[in-house]
C-alpha cells in the first residue's frame, strides 16, 4: 500500500474511542492492539493460548443468560461424548424392517378398519383410493441374539449386533410429508430457517478437536436420489455461521475451496489471514457484529483443515480386515460404506456430531423390487460401524442413531398385486434405533397396534427423542436457549420430555 492511500485509509478509520464501548470480552478484544485479528493470527502461527477451550464464544447479541448457560455447560455428566446420527431420509417402512406383523397374513386385502384409522389425514398420493387394503410385509423375519428380537430377513448383518440396539417402535410426528418432516426430524421446527442438531451440540459443547470441525455431514453418493436433501438440513438457522456442518464430498476437493490455488502456498495464506483479520477486526469495532466472530474462526479452522483433513479421510493404512468387515463398496469413497468407516475415522478424533445421510426409502410404488437392494446398501456398513466401535472402546461413549423421517402404511397405495405393493407416509409411528453410550442394549421401547398404525404403549415424540440426545450428552434441552428476534429458541420448542427408561 502506497503512503497516499495508507494516509487516506488511516484517515477514514473510525475514532474507536469515541465508538460505545461493550464491558466484557468485546471491549477488552477491541481495545488490544489488532484485538479478535490478534487472536485470529496469534492462534495461526501456533499461539494455544486461547485455543482448546472447551466452550463456543458467543457474541454479546445473544445476551447475559446465554453466556450464563453456556458456562454452566454441561449440565450434568454426559454419557455420550460424540454422536454419529444414519439418517435415511425418505421413510423407511417399519413393515420390512424392525416392527414384526404375522397378524396381517390373516388381514391381507381387507380395508383397513375406520376403527384403526380413525380419522387420521392421508396424503394426496391416497387419499383418493377407494379402498385401503391391507398388505403384510413380503419379506420374513426371525429372532436374533439373546434379546430374541425380531429383525427382518433383509437386515441379515443388523440383526447380528441387535442385542446392541434399542429399538424404539413408537416415535411419532405430526408432519405427513417428506420436507417438513426431516427438517422437524433435523431441527425441531417443520418449517426451514431453525439450527439443526448438530449446530445445537456445537453452540452449547465447543469442539474436542480444534483442528476438524464441530459437526460433518457425509451424503451417500450411491443412493437412489428420489427425495432432495437441502443443505439447510445442516445448516446453523440463526445461531453464528461457524455452527452449521461442514459437508466432506468425495473426490479431489472433500471440502470446497479449503485447498490452496495453484502457486499460492501456506505462508501466502498466512499474510492473507493476517490482513483479513485486521480488516474483519475494524469492521467489528464499528458494529459489534458477532457474525464477524464467527468469519475469523471459519477462517482458522479452514486454515487448520488444509492439514488435519487429508490425513482423516486418507484410508490407505486401513488394513484389508477392515474392508472386509464394511464391505465392498467401502473401498469406493464416498459411497454408504465407505461414509460409515469415514465416520469411525472422524469420531476417533474427537469430533462431536457425524451425520450420515443415505437416500432412497421413498417406497410408494414396487416396495418388494427395490428395498432388499435399499437394506443391502446399508445393512452391512451399519453393522460393521457398530462391531468396529465396539472393539475399539469407543462404544461406550458413541450414541449411535438410525432412522428415517416417518414410517410407512399398513395399507397398499395403488393397486395390490400378488407380488406387488407400495406404502405411503406414515407418521402416527415408525421406528428408530439407538446404541451405545447411555441407552440400553439389546431391549425393545414402545407398541404399536397389529397394524402399526396407531401406538399403544410408551410414544415418543419427536421432541422426545431430541431432549433424549440432548440428554445423553449432559445437555437439559429446556436450558439450552438462544435469543433470536425477541424470543429464546431451544431445539425442542416449548415440548420434549427425556425417555428416561431407554437410558442406563
Amino acid at each position: 500500500m502506497c503512503d497516499h492511500h495508507e494516509e487516506k485509509f488511516r484517515f477514514n478509520t473510525p475514532d474507536f474511542s469515541k465508538l460505545n464501548r461493550q464491558a466484557g470480552r468485546r471491549n477488552f478484544l477491541t481495545q488490544t492492539s489488532m484485538g479478535i485479528g490478534a487472536l485470529a493470527l496469534g492462534s495461526l502461527l501456533g499461539n494455544k493460548l486461547f485455543s482448546n477451550s472447551p466452550k463456543p464464544v458467543v457474541g454479546n447479541a445473544t445476551g447475559d443468560m446465554e453466556q450464563e448457560i453456556l458456562k454452566a455447560i454441561p449440565h450434568f455428566a454426559p454419557k455420550a461424548k460424540r454422536v454419529v446420527y444414519l439418517f435415511m431420509a425418505g421413510g423407511p417402512s417399519q413393515f420390512e424392517t424392525f416392527d414384526y406383523k404375522p397378524v396381517l397374513e390373516k388381514l391381507r386385502g381387507q380395508n383397513l378398519p375406520d376403527s384403526v384409522r380413525n380419522g387420521q389425514r392421508l396424503t394426496g398420493m391416497s387419499s383418493g383410493q377407494a379402498l385401503l387394503p391391507v398388505v403384510p410385509s413380503a419379506f420374513k423375519f426371525n429372532q436374533h441374539g439373546e434379546s430374541q428380537t425380531w429383525i427382518s430377513d433383509l437386515l441379515p448383518y443388523t440383526a447380528k449386533v441387535v442385542d446392541e440396539l434399542c429399538i424404539i417402535k413408537s416415535i411419532h410426528s405430526e408432519a405427513i410429508n417428506h420436507d417438513p418432516a426431516i427438517t422437524f426430524l433435523q431441527t425441531g421446527n417443520q418449517l426451514p430457517g431453525r439450527p439443526s442438531i448438530g449446530s445445537w451440540l456445537s453452540y452449547g459443547l465447543g469442539s474436542d478437536n480444534e483442528n476438524l470441525p464441530t459437526f460433518i455431514v457425509l451424503v451417500s453418493k450411491d443412493a437412489s436420489k428420489d427425495q432432495p436433501l437441502y443443505a439447510r438440513l445442516w445448516g446453523n438457522g440463526f445461531l453464528p455461521s461457524e455452527y452449521q456442518g461442514v459437508q466432506f464430498r468425495s473426490g479431489k476437493d472433500p471440502v470446497l475451496f479449503l485447498n490452496n490455488p495453484e502457486g499460492y502456498d501456506g505462508a501466502d495464506r498466512k499474510e492473507m489471514l493476517a490482513y483479513l483479520s485486521q480488516l474483519n477486526q475494524l469492521q467489528n469495532s464499528v458494529y459489534g457484529d458477532p457474525e464477524i466472530d464467527a468469519r475469523i474462526a471459519q477462517y482458522e479452522m479452514a486454515f487448520r483443515m488444509q492439514t488435519s483433513v487429508p490425513d482423516v479421510i486418507d484410508v490407505k493404512d486401513e488394513p484389508d480386515e477392515i474392508f472386509d468387515l464394511y464391505g465392498p463398496s467401502s473401498r469406493d469413497a464416498g459411497t454408504y460404506a465407505a461414509n460409515c468407516l469415514l465416520a469411525r475415522k472422524l469420531l476417533e478424533k474427537d469430533v462431536k456430531f457425524v451425520q450420515l445421510y443415505h437416500q432412497g426409502w421413498d417406497h410408494h410404488g414396487s416396495l418388494p423390487a427395490h428395498m432388499p437392494g435399499q437394506c443391502r446398501s446399508i445393512d452391512q456398513a451399519t453393522g460393521a460401524l457398530i462391531t468396529d466401535l465396539k472393539r475399539r472402546g469407543l462404544l461406550e461413549d458413541t450414541l449411535v442413531i438410525w432412522g428415517g423421517e416417518f414410517g410407512r402404511t399398513v395399507y397398499s397405495q395403488g393397486k395390490l398385486t400378488p407380488t406387488d405393493y407400495g406404502r405411503d407416509h406414515h407418521p402416527r409411528c415408525f421406528t428408530m434405533w439407538m446404541a451405545g453410550a447411555g441407552v440400553k442394549p439389546g431391549i425393545t421401547f414402545g407398541e404399536t397396534d397389529d397394524f402399526s398404525y396407531n401406538i399403544v404403549k410408551d410414544p415418543v415424540h419427536v421432541h422426545d427423542f431430541q431432549a433424549t440426545l440432548l440428554h445423553l450428552m449432559g445437555i437439559d434441552h429446556e436450558r439450552l436457549t438462544y435469543k433470536f428476534q425477541g424470543r429464546r429458541f431451544r431445539l425442542t420448542d416449548v415440548e420434549g420430555k427425556v425417555v428416561r427408561d431407554i437410558l442406563t
